[in-house]
């Protein structure tokens, strides 16, 4: 029988739906802007994910949601939103050139384990483990895409939070809000490395906390944004 904590990813799935909203709305504020574009499907793709883990818990183990889980939380997870980071802080061009090598990298690890055969014997009622692959070579991509994930994601966040505190400005907000974001997404992947040790249940706490700081940190950044933009209207009303 599931435990109480295999039941979070219900939440989760809820609250990557209700920030997928948010991250629509915003595009459709800003048409054609690639970072906030990247940011919708990383959210989209880590709601699909704790998606398939509820369906397990509510409805046992099916192949098909055991595939679904791993290529959108193993290989989807992070990747599509550190690709967002790479759209902000970089050039298209540049930022264009890795889209095309990490969706190739996706793609390839995608179909490895889309045909890779399943242990049945190894398969738990209600609880997922990418240990259940008969190639478990397949296992391999994953770490190398997560590696590009950390480094973009959380260490953008991080260098951006560097960068506001440099400036030594009265409000912080801007700083804390990649702080938040850099532990938000570090968590899953603490989850993650978890997870492959046969922890699902630690990986299913740090989704929920890792969205939600992630979520409180795009919304700290977004406030002072339009308060920036705000500020300066008046400025330039005072002076007409």
């Amino acid at each position: 029988m599931p435990e109480p904590v295999h039941y979070l990813p219900i939440l989760t799935t809820v609250v990557a739906a209700c920030f997928s909203v948010v991250l629509y709305r915003h595009l459709r504020r800003k048409p054609g802007t690639l970072y906030i574009l990247w940011w919708l499907i990383g959210v989209a793709m880590y709601g699909v994910g704790t998606l398939t883990e509820s369906i397990t818990t509510l409805y046992g183990w099916n192949l098909i949601t055991f595939k679904a889980w791993y290529i959108s939380g193993a290989l989807l997870g992070g990747a599509p939103l550190a690709q967002g980071t790479v759209y902000l802080l970089m050039p298209d061009r540049r930022a264009h050139k890795l889209t095309a090598i990490l969706v190739s990298a996706i793609s390839i690890a995608a179909l490895f384990v889309i045909l890779s055969p399943v242990n049945l014997d190894l398969v738990e009622p209600h609880r997922l483990s990418g240990s259940v692959m008969t190639w478990s070579w397949v296992r391999m991509f994953s770490p190398f895409i997560n590696i590009y994930a950390f480094i973009f994601l959380v260490g953008g966040a991080i260098w951006s939070a560097w960068q506001y505190a440099r400036k030594n400005l009265s409000d912080r907000s801007r700083m804390w809000g990649n702080v938040f974001i850099a532990v938000g997404a570090l968590l899953p992947g603490i989850g993650g490395t978890s997870a492959r040790m046969g922890h699902v249940e630690v990986l299913y706490v740090t989704e929920l906390v890792g969205l939600l700081l992630i979520w409180w940190g795009y919304h700290v950044m977004t406030k002072t944004r339009v308060q920036s933009i705000h500020n300066k209207q008046r400025e330039v009303e005072g002076t007409a």
